[in-house]
Formats: structure tokens, sequence, C-alpha cells
């Protein structure tokens, strides 16, 4: 269960001044979707396409999931704003892949299992993205975004209804 009894603290004086205080970290959300994903696919290895088509396709959205990736991050650094979670952000950054999605780096996070489950060739791995994003969705993100509310009540809301959540 999480604890939300953070949320309501002054974000000014009470030192919680970052997204994901409380949460595990969602790089960990991935990446033990993909270790139970490759451990099932293991025991139970059911295929998604035919084995000509997985590889290549796999290997193209992974490839362009890291590129996604690289690109939120050095959007962040140019703007000086720290990876979101482990410092308080420093503000709302709307250039880079931020103009199309308030979450790329979730999104990235996502198109890499979902690479690699067809790279692989496992329906175990492409099924266990499932609870990966259903926790983003549902309970990282919106924790996020009451923190990004609070930290910039003037600036969040323009920018959360002109930008989707993922694309």
């Amino acid at each position: 269960m999480v604890d939300d009894s953070r949320d309501n603290r002054d974000l000014g004086t009470s030192g919680a001044d970052v997204a994901n205080l409380g949460l595990v970290r969602p790089p960990f959300v991935y990446l033990g979707s993909i270790a139970l994903g490759l451990v099932l696919h293991l025991l139970w290895p059911a295929r998604l396409v035919p084995p000509p088509v997985g590889a290549p396709v796999g290997a193209i959205v992974t490839v362009l999931a890291i590129a996604l990736f690289v690109s939120a991050v050095r959007t962040l650094r140019e703007t000086g704003t720290p990876i979101p979670g482990n410092r308080p952000t420093t503000a709302i950054v709307r250039t880079g892949p931020y103009r199309f999605s308030r979450n790329p780096i979730y999104l990235a996070f996502s198109l890499v299992q979902l690479g690699l489950s067809l790279w692989v060739n496992s329906l175990a791995l492409l099924i266990t993205l499932i609870p990966a994003v259903a926790l983003m969705w549902l309970v990282v993100i919106p924790r996020e975004e009451r923190y990004l509310e609070a930290r910039f009540p003037s600036e969040y809301s323009p920018y959360r209804v002109s930008v989707r959540r993922w694309l």
C-alpha cells in the first residue's frame, strides 16, 4: 500500500519536495516487470509473432524507445531540471519530447519492454507490461501530477491541458 500521508505537507517547509517520495522508483517498476516477464517466459515460452518478424521489429521499437529516453533526459539536463523523482523539480519542461508527452521517460520505459517482448518473442514479457503501466498510470503519475500542480499552480495546469499524458 502506498503512504499518501505526505501529500498534504507544505512543499516549501517539509523537506518532502520530491515527486516520488515513498514510492518505488519507476525504473525499478519496469526492471521488475521485465525480470518477471523473462522468468515467466522460461516457464511458459508462448510466442507473440512468427520468429522472422519479432526480432527486427522488436529491435527497431527498442532502439526508438532508447532514443526517446535519451532525448527526454537530455532535455531535462539542458533546462537544469533533475530527473523526475530524485530531487525537487525546478521547472515545467515544455521542449523536446515534453512537447508531445508529459511522461516521455515512462513512455520510453514502456516501449523498451514492448520492444523486448517482440525481440525475444515473449507473450509473458508483454503481459507483465500491463501491471507496470497500470501502476504508473494509477499510482505514480497521479502522485507526480499532484506534486507538480502544488509546486507550479499557474504553469502546470495549462501544460496538463495542452499535452497528453503518454502520447
